[in-house]
């Protein structure tokens, strides 16, 4: 599976089992930005990205916390 910036759910997933010790209130929009692009499996143009995506990860990763444990 390949990730995009319209892949926030499974990017989060993703971010969530690979941090899993991440206090998600002391996490930058600019962590996740890097966190994302040093996945494997991320193909896509760094230039698309804004910080409304950045946070729509944001936000399944701390919903996922809340309702997928």
């Amino acid at each position: 599976m390949t990730f995009t910036w319209e892949s926030t759910f499974a990017i989060a997933l993703e971010l969530r089992r690979q941090h899993p010790e991440v206090d998600l209130e002391e996490v930058s929009l600019g962590q996740i930005y890097q966190w994302t692009i040093q996945l494997n499996e991320f193909e896509d143009d760094l230039a698309l990205v804004n910080d409304d995506i950045l946070y729509a990860i944001y936000q399944d990763w701390f919903e996922e916390n809340i309702h997928g444990q």
